[in-house]
C-alpha cells in the first residue's frame, strides 16, 4: 500500500509544484492495449444549450458559525475556527468515553510491545487515547451560545497569516540552516507562536510545511545541529512517523496499518522504526488502535471456552493514524448510528404527504427517508431529479429540508431543476451550510434546524466535513447520502460514502433513470468498465489523436479558442481543460500557459496574473474555487468566484491561485460545463484510472473533445484500473454500532 497522494492532481492551488514523497515508488504503471475511437476527428456539434457554468470549489469557508462582533468571519477563517470547534467537541466526547478499553492481550511481538509503551503513557501527563472504544449513544453537544445566521460579507479577505515578527525570526532560523527564507510564512503557520525556538530546537519540524522532503529536512538539521544530529536522532523518527500519516491522509488514508508504516521509515533510513513510533504516540502525535478483522464464512460460536480460543485467535490489524482523522471517522460513526437509532416508528402525516405527492424513484426514495435515519442514493446526473423532487415535496409538505451540494455549480444545476433560485427552494453549499452562510441556522443546542438534509454529492465528502455534518443533524433528522459512486473519490482523506454502500447498515436506492445522449451512453459505459465505441451524429464525441505533449498543448489551444466556439457554439469561457497532473509538458502549468497567451495576453504583473485571467483558488486545502481576476491593487488580488467577490492578500498569492483555463479532475469534480477538453498525453499513462476517466469525461454537458495521445492505455486503465484503495475504519466502527441489513 503506498502512502503517497494518488496522483498529482489531487494538490490544490495551495500544494507546492514538488510535494514530498515517500521513497515506496508510486501505484503501478498501466500497460496498453486497443485504441478506442469514439467519434470523428472534426468539431461539429449538437444545438443544445450554453450555459454559463460556475466554479468547481465551494467559494464558502468552513464550519464553524461566526461569534458577535463586528467583522464577519471570511470563508477560509470559518473553515479553520470549523475545525477547531470540532476537534474541541471531539476531545469533550473523546473525555467522556472514561479512558481506553483493555485492547491488544491477544497480540504478540512488536505490536504488543508498542501497545504495552502506549499505556506506559497514558498515565502520565500525555496520554494517548484510543479511538478502538466501546461504542456509546453520542451525548448532545452544548452550543457555546445560540448560533446566528450570519450575513455574507461583500468581500471576504482571506487570512493576512502570523505575525509579520514571527515570520521575520524564522526566517532567520531558516537562513541560518541554508533553507529558502520563502517558507518562513507557512513554517510560522504550521508552528504558531514561538515558532522560531521550536524549529532552532528540533529542526526537522520543517516536515510539517508542505512540500518539503525528509532529505531536505536533514540537510537543515545538519546545519543547525553539527555533530549532533544524527539518522538515529529521536526527533527524527518522530517527524517522520507524523509525516508519513500526513503523506498518507493526502492519499486519502485515515490511518495506516503498522507494518506499513514501520517499512516506511525504514526506508526512510530510521534504524528502528518500531522505537520511532513509539515515541509518536508517547508525544501525543499519533493514535494507535486495533480493529478486529472480519472473516468471510467463520463457523459459529460454540462452547464457552472453544469461544475464548476463537476470540484469542481471532485477527486483528493494528493501525495507526493522526487524531484529526481517526477521531473523526469515530465522532461519524458515532453520529450516523445516532440518527439510525433516533428516528420515530411512526413516519408522521407530513412524510406520508411527501411520499404520496411523488412517483417513481423519487416516491420509493421519500418512503425509505420516512421510516429511516440514514438513507443512500446512486444514479448519475440524471438521477439527480430525484433526490431535487423529494427535496421540493418534503418543503411544499412543511418539513424542513435542505440540500447541500458540493460546489455551487452543482448548487446552480439543482435549483434549476426545482424551477428558481437556490435560496428559494432550500439548496445550498456543504461549506455554506456549515459556515452559516446558507441554510436554517441553528438552535440553541447548536443543531440545525432540520427534518431532512440531502447531500447530492456524498462521494466527495472527507471524513472530517462529514463528520461535521452529522453531528450537526438533531436526533429524528433524516440524512439522504446521494451521488454518482463511479466519480473519485474526496480530496481529503476516507471514503465516506464507498464505506457507508460496503457496510449496507441503511437502506440503498439504485436510480433506474439513464443519463441521456450519446455522452450519458459513453460514460454509462465507462462506468462498467467498458470504453465503448458511441454513435454521436450531432459530433458529441471528438477524439483529437497527438503525437507527443508539444502537439497535445497546441491542439488544446486551438480546439478550446477557434474550434469548439466555431463549431459547437461554446465560447471558450464556458470551456474546461481537463488533464492528468499540474506538472509536464502538457499539465496544467503548461496547458494554462499556452491558453493564457492565446486567450488573455499581458504581462502578469500581480504575481503573474491579469484582469481578466481564469484562475484556480484554494480557500482551504482539498477546496478548489475556479473564477476570475477582476483587478489588483494594495489590499490584493480581487477575485469573482462563482459570482462572489474575493480578496487575495498579496503574501497569499502565490500559494492560493493558479490559472485555471487547465483544471485536474479532482479540481473539477462537482462541476459540469458545457463543452469539456480532456487531454490524455503519453506521459499520462500511469495516472489514469477507471474513476478518473469516468470523472473527466463526466464533466462535459454538450461536448467532449478528448486530445489523445496515450494509445492502447486508455482503455486499459477504464477495464483493469479501479480506483485505488484506502485504508478507513468506518465499516469497522459502523460494524460495532449497526446491523447490516
Amino acid at each position: 500500500m503506498s502512502t503517497e497522494p494518488e496522483t498529482t492532481e489531487e494538490a490544490g492551488p495551495g500544494t507546492p509544484d514538488t510535494p514530498g514523497t515517500t521513497e515506496q515508488g508510486t501505484d503501478g504503471a498501466v500497460t496498453a492495449k486497443g485504441t478506442t475511437d469514439t467519434g470523428d476527428a472534426g468539431a461539429v456539434g449538437d444545438s443544445g444549450r450554453a450555459d454559463a457554468v460556475g466554479g468547481s470549489g465551494d467559494a464558502e469557508g468552513g464550519a464553524a458559525a461566526a461569534e458577535g462582533g463586528a467583522a464577519e468571519l471570511s470563508e477560509a477563517e470559518a473553515e479553520l475556527a470549523a475545525q477547531r470547534v470540532e476537534r474541541e467537541r471531539i476531545e469533550r466526547r473523546k473525555a467522556e468515553k472514561g479512558g481506553p478499553i483493555d485492547s491488544g492481550a491477544k497480540l504478540s511481538g512488536k505490536a504488543a510491545d508498542l501497545l504495552a509503551a502506549v499505556r506506559a503513557v497514558e498515565s502520565g501527563e500525555k496520554p494517548v487515547a484510543t479511538v478502538f472504544a466501546e461504542p456509546a449513544p453520542a451525548p448532545r453537544r452544548p452550543a457555546p451560545e445560540p448560533v446566528r445566521r450570519p450575513q455574507p460579507a461583500p468581500a471576504p479577505v482571506a487570512p493576512s497569516g502570523p505575525a509579520p515578527q514571527t515570520v521575520d525570526a524564522v526566517r532567520g532560523v531558516l537562513a541560518e540552516g541554508g533553507a529558502p527564507d520563502t517558507l518562513a510564512p507557512q513554517v510560522a503557520a504550521a508552528l504558531g507562536e514561538g515558532a522560531d525556538s521550536a524549529l532552532r530546537e528540533d529542526p526537522w519540524q520543517l516536515l510539517r510545511v508542505g512540500g518539503v522532503r525528509p532529505d531536505q529536512a536533514d540537510g537543515f538539521a545538519r546545519a543547525l545541529l553539527g555533530a549532533a544530529c544524527g539518522p538515529d536522532d529521536e526527533r527524527r523518527g518522530r517527524a517522520l512517523t507524523v509525516w508519513l500519516l500526513e503523506q498518507a491522509a493526502v492519499a486519502g488514508h485515515t490511518a495506516l496499518e503498522l507494518p506499513t508504516l514501520t517499512a516506511a521509515l525504514g526506508k526512510q533510513g530510521v534504524p528502528d522504526p518500531d522505537a520511532a513510533v513509539q515515541v509518536a504516540l508517547a508525544e501525543g502525535e499519533a493514535l494507535v488502535f486495533q480493529d478486529a478483522l472480519e472473516e468471510p464464512g467463520a463457523a459459529a460460536p460454540r462452547t464457552s471456552d472453544e469461544d475464548t480460543d476463537e476470540e484469542r485467535e481471532r485477527p486483528v490489524r493494528v493501525l495507526v493514524g493522526l487524531e484529526r482523522y481517526a477521531l473523526a471517522e469515530e465522532s461519524l460513526a458515532d453520529g450516523l448510528a445516532r440518527l439510525v437509532n433516533s428516528v420515530a416508528k411512526e413516519a408522521g402525516q407530513a412524510w406520508e404527504a411527501t411520499a404520496a405527492g411523488l412517483s417513481g424513484g423519487a416516491a420509493e426514495l421519500a418512503r425509505a427517508v420516512a421510516g429511516h435515519g440514514l438513507v443512500l442514493h446512486t444514479g448519475g446526473e440524471a438521477a439527480r431529479a430525484e433526490p431535487a423532487a423529494l427535496l421540493g415535496a418534503a418543503r411544499a409538505a412543511g418539513l424542513r429540508a435542505f440540500a447541500a451540494c458540493h460546489t455551487p455549480d452543482g448548487r446552480r444545476r439543482l435549483a434549476e431543476r426545482l424551477g428558481g433560485e437556490p435560496a428559494e427552494h432550500g439548496v445550498g453549499t456543504v461549506a455554506g451550510l456549515l459556515s452559516g452562510a446558507e441554510g436554517p441556522g441553528r438552535d440553541a443546542d447548536g443543531a440545525l434546524e432540520l427534518d431532512l438534509l440531502i447531500v447530492p454529492d456524498a462521494p466527495q465528502l472527507d471524513v472530517e466535513s462529514a463528520a461535521m455534518l452529522v453531528e450537526s443533524l438533531p436526533d429524528g433528522a433524516r440524512l439522504l447520502l446521494a451521488g454518482d459512486p463511479g466519480v473519485l473519490w474526496s480530496a481529503g482523506p476516507g471514503r465516506v460514502f464507498a464505506d457507508l454502500l460496503a457496510a449496507r447498515a441503511c437502506p440503498q436506492i439504485a436510480s433506474r433513470v439513464p443519463d441521456p445522449g450519446p455522452l450519458g451512453e459513453l460514460v454509462s459505459g465507462i462506468g462498467v468498465g467498458e470504453l465503448n465505441q458511441v454513435a454521436a451524429p450531432g459530433k458529441e464525441i471528438v477524439i483529437v489523436p497527438v503525437r507527443d505533449a508539444g502537439e497535445a498543448v497546441h491542439r488544446t489551444a486551438q480546439l478550446v479558442a477557434d474550434s469548439v466556439p466555431r463549431a459547437i457554439g461554446v465560447p471558450a469561457d464556458h470551456t474546461v481543460v481537463i488533464t492528468p497532473g499540474h506538472g509536464g509538458a502538457a499539465g496544467t502549468r503548461a496547458l494554462n500557459a499556452a491558453l493564457k497567451e492565446r486567450l488573455n495576453p499581458g504581462p502578469g504583473r500581480f504575481g503573474g496574473f491579469d484582469p481578466g485571467d481564469r484562475i484556480a483558488y484554494s480557500p482551504a486545502p482539498g477546496r478548489t474555487v475556479p473564477g476570475v481576476v477582476v483587478k489588483a491593487d494594495a489590499d490584493g488580488l480581487h477575485l469573482s468566484c462563482a459570482g462572489a467577490p474575493v480578496v487575495v492578500p498579496r503574501e497569499r498569492v502565490e500559494g492560493g491561485v493558479r490559472h485555471g483555463w487547465a483544471l485536474t479532475a479532482h479540481q473539477a469534480v462537482g462541476t459540469r460545463w458545457p463543452a469539456a477538453v480532456v487531454v490524455l498525453p503519453g506521459d499520462a499513462a500511469q495516472a489514469l484510472s477507471r474513476p478518473w476517466v469516468y470523472t473527466a469525461f463526466g464533466r462535459a454537458e454538450r461536448h467532449l473533445s478528448v486530445v489523445h495521445g496515450v494509445e492502447q492505455a486508455l482503455p486499459k486503465a477504464v477495464a483493469e484500473v479501479p480506483a485505488k484503495p484506502r485504508t478507513t475504519r468506518l465499516q469497522t466502527l459502523l460494524r460495532t454500532q449497526l446491523p447490516a441489513t
